[in-house]
């Protein structure tokens, strides 16, 4: 489920967005009539604010978007899909809780640590 607090893309701005961003973006991939999207959306907002200037998390409604979720052969929700340089370089398929998502955005960040 989308989240008022987290960017909203979709199949005709994600490309855009995803080469105008200099940050790592984590797109959670939803639909209305999944049960666990709105608790990983929710947790995702509430993980935002930790990442915020680091990593950008962002939405795509896979029913509204079919072009980018069979571009990325997703076939389960809800997906989290990993941008690094407009490349998903991670992806991760159903609902985790906060720790979990927690540590894999944290991981994302690593190889900037030292730069």
């Amino acid at each position: 489920m989308s989240h008022p607090e987290l960017p909203s893309l979709t199949d005709a701005t994600i490309r855009e967005y995803l080469a105008g961003s200099a940050v790592p973006v984590a797109v959670d991939v939803w639909a209305q009539w999944c049960p666990p999207c709105g608790p990983m959306a929710r947790t995702l907002a509430e993980l935002q604010p930790e990442f915020a200037g680091r990593l950008v998390i962002a939405t795509l409604n896979a029913d509204d978007n079919p072009g980018t979720a069979r571009a990325h052969g997703i076939m389960s929700l809800p997906t989290l899909l990993i941008f690094q340089n407009g490349s998903v370089t991670q992806r991760l398929v159903g609902a985790r809780p906060k720790s979990v998502l927690r540590q894999l955005l944290a991981g994302v960040l690593t190889p900037y640590a030292n730069v």
